[in-house]
């Protein structure tokens, strides 16, 4: 049953989180958070994003604060560290926030950068992590086919895990994969996934050999686990910038997974300079424990967005309940 819209905005609150490193054009990270019966959730579709596509983050938030949990298979979940499109000199600094992680996930083809600092920076963090450590990158769409293929020949010597969405379409990561294939380097989509009218287009096209799923953008823990269900591959569990209250979220969908190979981005609360939690999801020996996680009132204050940001997400609130009770 759909709460009301009372509900939701009795509790809800606005922070606004700096970045310790700039991480996908921001500095900052605004989200709505607000509690239901089962404890806290989290509403921060990025600002970019229309209502439409907006109004799956607030059926996620809804479905965790207000819906019991599915079964749990795991008590704490395997983690990656996150990369940022940092200069090599700065990357043991970033990796260390991280604490022990077998698993680096860089971003690589970020505007105004050349393969190059791709190679630099991948090149870094395999010195970091020794010839042990899993790396795999991501592209976040940037590349068109011809440019993927050059950079994956360029980076494969660095054994990588995976490359994630090196292109934007499913036809590009078809056509990618099949070029690729001899090199035993799979292809992952994530905005294939969380960003498409059917989220399970690129799994039925062959155009991809991991799924990584993320909660907010497909609607939540439950929705999410029918996609991974349906899609019939392997699949990553991520952040998309989360709070540490969403982390909780995604780390309730990593436990529910009857089977989890891969390490998960779900610990992405480092990138941040403070969150709104004491009880901050950061890994201890490459896990984090599944819970639910709840604000601090103090840190809740103490980033607080302003009342001019706060009033623009309480209207995106609105707006998405309303596309969500029609």
């Amino acid at each position: 049953m759909l709460p009301s819209l009372t509900d939701l905005l009795a509790t809800a609150r606005v922070v606004d989180l700096p970045l310790r490193t700039r991480f996908r054009g921001l500095d900052r990270r605004e989200a709505l958070l607000f509690e239901g019966p089962l404890g806290w959730a989290e509403f921060s579709p990025f600002t970019e994003y229309a209502d439409d596509e907006a109004v799956a983050w607030l059926r996620a938030a809804i479905d965790f604060a207000w819906r019991d949990a599915p079964r749990a298979h795991r008590q704490s979940i395997p983690v990656n560290a996150t990369l940022p499109a940092v200069g090599p000199g700065q990357v043991e600094s970033v990796l260390q926030r991280f604490r022990p992680c077998r698993t680096v996930k860089v971003k690589v083809a970020e505007p105004g950068q050349v393969l190059a600092d791709d190679v630099a920076r991948v090149a870094a963090a395999r010195d970091y992590l020794g010839p042990e450590g899993r790396i795999r990158v991501d592209a976040n769409g940037a590349w068109n086919v011809d440019e993927a293929e050059h950079a994956i020949h360029a980076l494969a010597r660095f054994d990588l895990e995976y490359v994630e969405q090196p292109c934007a379409s499913v036809d590009e990561l078809f056509e990618l994969r099949q070029r690729v294939k001899y090199m035993g380097i799979p292809i992952a989509a994530d905005e294939s996934v969380r960003k498409a009218a059917d989220p399970l287009a690129v799994a039925r096209a062959g155009a991809a050999d991991v799924l990584v799923i993320k909660v907010q953008p497909l609607g939540g823990v439950h929705a999410a686990l029918a996609i991974a269900s349906e899609a019939g591959l392997p699949v990553v569990v991520s952040s998309a910038l989360d709070t540490a209250v969403g982390l909780s979220m995604g780390l309730q969908l990593a436990a529910s997974l009857p089977q989890l190979e891969f390490d998960c981005g779900l610990a992405t609360s480092a990138l941040f300079v403070d969150d709104v939690t004491d009880d901050r999801p950061l890994p201890e020996n490459g896990e984090i424990a599944v819970r639910r996680i709840a604000p601090t009132s103090q840190l809740l204050a103490q980033h607080a967005a302003t009342p001019e940001r706060s009033e623009w997400w309480l209207a995106r609130l609105r707006r998405c309940y309303e596309l969500l009770e029609g």
